[in-house]
């Protein structure tokens, strides 16, 4: 494949996997066919909507496929096939890629957005976040029928900062694993050798599918935890709990140095107000609040919601 550019399937649905596209498509690569999920219904009012894969595709007048699947999928196979494609590119597709479709590639690369073999699976910069681990990273790999199981070809890895969400390093690492990817077709084309290097199945762990209900405040938690939560669920599903029997959302926090309160025998769940901050009361100690949404409304200030609510110390979520 030396000096020729190869012909590239990419599958790919969320936001996570525009930049790879992107860069390839910038980078002059020919990609003969784009895989993504089919419009899905999504949002307050279940409106169809398009996936961003799908609406960059279509903006940049390349081919584009949305199979419901393709496991025992003939037509599929059949249209693949028929482009004679030498690479598969998979970021964040969403769907099973059966074995008989990777047999047709040469060459089959993911870009997941962790350090394997940790957090293999659905959620990995959430559950890192959670977790308090210190470092993350990119991991470009081959696709092999196991979930995230395949030999590793190329790492990255950054900090996670306090002030890091799952948006903030979503951006970060999709642009970190664009560049790796490009590294790697690079190498390919060059007539490099690519080196892949197992993982080791016993230092696996997995980052299972973010469920709904796991964003509602646990007021038993730990500070450290909570905090933690806030930002791993920022930008969905986000942490909420229920304040005067209406919904809020809380969007950021900080830990603090306060510890229970003294003046007043405060339980967990319980609001502290102190001249323009909000602090909430948990088992260990308390958390200040720097953003919230009450529902019906915009995010905003603690300082507006304390003035806008009239939010008074004593004040209990649940």
């Amino acid at each position: 494949m030396q000096n020729k550019k190869p012909k590239i399937i990419f599958a790919g649905t969320p936001q996570f996997s525009v930049p790879t596209l992107k860069l390839l498509y910038d980078s002059g690569y020919e990609v003969c066919l784009v895989l993504t999920q089919p419009d899905r219904k999504s949002g307050r009012g279940m409106k169809v909507t398009q996936s961003p894969i799908k609406k960059y595709s279509i903006a940049h007048n390349l081919p584009l496929y949305q199979p419901e699947k393709l496991l025992n999928n003939e037509e599929v196979k059949n249209k693949i096939l028929s482009l004679k494609p030498n690479i598969l590119i998979v970021v964040a597709y969403g769907l099973i890629i059966p074995t008989e479709f990777l047999k047709i590639f040469l060459h089959k690369y993911n870009i997941h957005a962790s350090l394997l073999p940790r957090w293999r699976g659905a959620a990995p910069i959430h559950r890192a976040i959670e977790a308090g681990d210190s470092t993350t990273g990119v991991t470009i790999m081959s696709v092999i029928p196991e979930l995230d199981a395949g030999p590793m070809i190329e790492k990255e890895k950054i900090k996670i900062k306090d002030s890091d969400t799952t948006g903030s390093l979503n951006k970060c690492l999709s642009e970190i694993g664009a560049k790796l990817m490009l590294k790697v077709l690079q190498n390919i084309e060059a007539g490099k050798t690519i080196n892949l290097v197992s993982q080791n199945d016993s230092e696996a762990s997995y980052a299972h599918k973010i469920k709904k209900n796991e964003s509602i405040l646990n007021k038993n938690e730990s500070a450290n935890l909570v905090c933690r939560k806030v930002r791993a669920f920022n930008p969905y599903p986000v942490v909420n709990c229920i304040f005067r029997e209406k919904r809020i959302k809380i969007w950021e926090t900080n830990i603090t140095d306060i510890k229970k309160h003294s003046k007043i025998n405060l339980e967990p769940g319980n609001f502290i107000v102190i001249k323009e901050s909000l602090y909430l009361q948990l088992y260990d100690k308390a958390i200040k609040i720097i953003k919230i949404q009450p529902e019906g409304s915009r995010p905003m200030s603690a300082e507006e919601f304390i003035n806008g609510y009239s939010v008074v110390t004593g004040e209990s979520i649940t």
